[in-house]
């Protein structure tokens, strides 16, 4: 969750953004919540802003700062308070990531937004922009009595200050100002003593926090456990709107503090016990009838606390915005699915319309042994992987080392077929009897590749694509053997299918655009057709082949999902319905003949294919 706007004229009207999930609309305070931008060029939002002068008027910056600002296709704004939504401006923030955007509270026609490339400012609606400073920008702190009073804005190069409504900046200087890169600064004010300000920044191990009153900074000691290392994905300060001495401040967890002088006493108010809710804070808005009442969102959605932060209520029940990364599935039935999320564990599907959480973690890749589905395998960041005998009832740790010696990706990919399980580091580890001891097989890749996909011929035969380009063929015989075949492209692969009416034939998608992003090969791999013509010059994340009819295959992009029915000579769009979110995985059932697509942000969708 990157940004939470409450209507000022409406506590009840709530729209939020998700990284990757567009922007959802709630009337109700968050009971039940309706996708607004599924039809929107991109779906990662990273800022949203009320008109305070006239709520039906919203705009909203697409391309997410924190991670997904590639996807930036520029302004969006809404005419009716958030329900639909038009492009505004695309240029020139296509590729651009927003961390703010503030509708000037005198004059509405004028904008300021924060962006990875810098400082933007409209005097028109929104409609063109202008950049004013060109270093990457992440906050911005607009008086009350508009911009030509004062914009505070936190900048990579420090705090700076304008006040001609953004045109110009001049440097603040911070007392005590550390040395070191600065990873990340976050600056607010207090709406009802403006001349009160918090800059909250992060740099090196440590954590700075600045008070201005009465026209001077002074040095505010942090909270103890504070933890930094994410200050780049997850940071922000919020002053309380109607109290000068209540400051709250976000990382991994958020903290509310009481401020006497340069000594704060804080309070963490993310964790605590039956009261915690999920890491990794990105938001913290007030409700403009009663600042007691907060909406914070981070990783795990929007939660609402109705005192401050001493209990919360989660408002996720309807929200639709799950990043998954990978899929697996029972071959008996498409009505049990095992899902890796981003931050969100492993989940599962049964059937009805709620998702069971079954693993902590970061989920990352999952298999299913498909000769008996009771046995399954979960993995979470790096090379964790665990085994349940009970289809994910229970769990049990495969004793993997970890992290591994020579690395491997943050989600490393994981193949089962029958008992042999393979995990993909540096090294490939494998076992041929479902649980430990592992075999390390050297890949003998160079430094930084690791494999970033693989896929079982059969129980005895693996092919392994890298973040390089390369292809190996694994297979035993007493012993596990290896060699390197040809390579398609020299470039990021992010999934291999191996016909199944054909061990011989093999696709391969590409996820690193600067050439050809789907390959075939008919003979074992000695050689590569380039199969992309058709296809939109964007990332390509998986492939599957049907069964049934082998010249049909379908291929997921980073917007949409695309089918030849002539081995990949032509494509059409085969999306019908899918949100313009990024398709990440594609499985398709056999037996129920069902297309499963997950996505990030958008959770996962099913089609039948006759």
């Amino acid at each position: 969750m990157s940004s939470i706007a409450v209507d000022p004229n409406d506590p009840k009207h709530l729209l939020l953004g998700a990284a990757g999930g567009g922007i959802w609309e709630s009337r109700d305070t968050g009971t039940t919540w309706t996708p607004r931008t599924d039809r929107m060029p991109s779906l990662a939002i990273g800022a949203i802003a009320f008109d305070p002068t006239n709520p039906k008027r919203v705009y909203a910056g697409s391309g997410e700062g924190n991670f997904y600002a590639n996807l930036g296709a520029g302004v969006y704004k809404s005419t009716d308070g958030g329900a639909t939504w038009a492009v505004s401006a695309s240029a020139p923030f296509v590729g651009v990531g927003f961390y703010d955007l503030v509708v000037d509270p005198q004059t509405p026609a004028v904008l300021y937004a924060a962006t990875t490339n810098g400082f933007y400012k409209s005097t028109s609606s929104g409609g063109l922009w202008s950049l004013k400073r060109s270093v990457r920008c992440w906050d911005i702190s607009v008086h009350p009595n508009g911009g030509s009073v004062e914009i505070l804005g936190a900048f990579a190069d420090g705090l700076f200050v304008s006040t001609n409504a953004g045109n110009t900046f001049a440097a603040v200087a911070l007392p005590s100002w550390p040395a070191g890169n600065l990873a990340r600064l976050a600056v607010d004010r207090v709406k009802t003593a403006p001349t009160v300000a918090y800059a909250f920044a992060a740099k090196g191990p440590a954590a700075h926090l600045w008070r201005r009153a009465g026209g001077i900074w002074t040095k505010i000691t942090t909270p103890a456990g504070l933890n930094v290392t994410q200050a780049w994905y997850d940071w922000y300060v919020a002053a309380a709107p109607n109290n000068k001495s209540r400051v709250y401040i976000g990382a991994i967890d958020a903290f509310r503090g009481s401020v006497r002088g340069s000594a704060a006493t804080w309070r963490n108010i993310s964790t605590q016990g039956n009261n915690s809710i999920h890491p990794d804070q990105h938001c913290l808005t007030f409700a403009p009838n009663n600042p007691q009442v907060i909406f914070a969102g981070n990783d795990g959605g929007i939660f609402r606390s109705a005192n401050s932060g001493a209990t919360w209520t989660a408002l996720n029940k309807g929200l639709g915005i799950t990043e998954i990364e990978y899929l697996a599935s029972d071959p008996n039935t498409w009505k049990w699915l095992m899902a890796g999320t981003q931050d969100n564990g492993t989940i599962r599907y049964t059937g009805t319309t709620v998702w069971e959480h079954i693993a902590d973690g970061d989920g990352g890749d999952c298999g299913v042994n498909q000769l008996n589905p009771n046995v399954v395998y979960h993995s979470y960041y790096y090379v964790s992987l665990e085994r349940s005998p009970n289809k994910s009832n229970t769990w049990t740790g495969l004793g993997l080392p970890w992290p591994p010696t020579l690395g491997s990706l943050f989600y490393a990919p994981v193949e089962v077929s029958g008992l042999t399980v393979a995990i993909g580091a540096a090294s490939l580890l494998v076992t041929r009897n479902g649980v430990q001891p592992w075999t390390t097989v050297s890949l003998g890749l160079p430094s930084g590749e690791f494999p970033s996909a693989m896929r079982a011929v059969d129980a005895n035969t693996l092919l392994i694509g890298t973040t390089g380009g390369r292809i190996l063929r694994v297979w035993w015989t007493g012993t596990w053997n290896k060699v390197q075949i040809a390579s398609p492209a020299p470039r990021y692969i992010s999934c291999i299918c191996v016909d199944p009416s054909n061990p011989q034939r093999i696709w391969v998608t590409i996820s690193q655009i600067g050439g050809g992003l789907v390959y075939r090969s008919d003979n074992s791999g000695s050689s590569w057709v380039n199969c992309t013509a058709g296809l939109p010059s964007i990332p390509m994340n998986s492939v599957v082949v049907d069964p049934a009819n082998f010249k049909r295959v379908w291929v997921a992009a980073d917007v949409g999902v695309y089918q030849t029915l002539d081995l990949g000579a032509s494509w059409t769009g085969f999306s019908n319905g899918l949100p313009n979110a990024m398709a990440v995985d594609l499985l398709f059932h056999k037996q129920d003949r069902m297309l499963i697509c997950a996505t990030r942000n958008r959770g996962a969708w099913v089609m039948p294919v006759p």
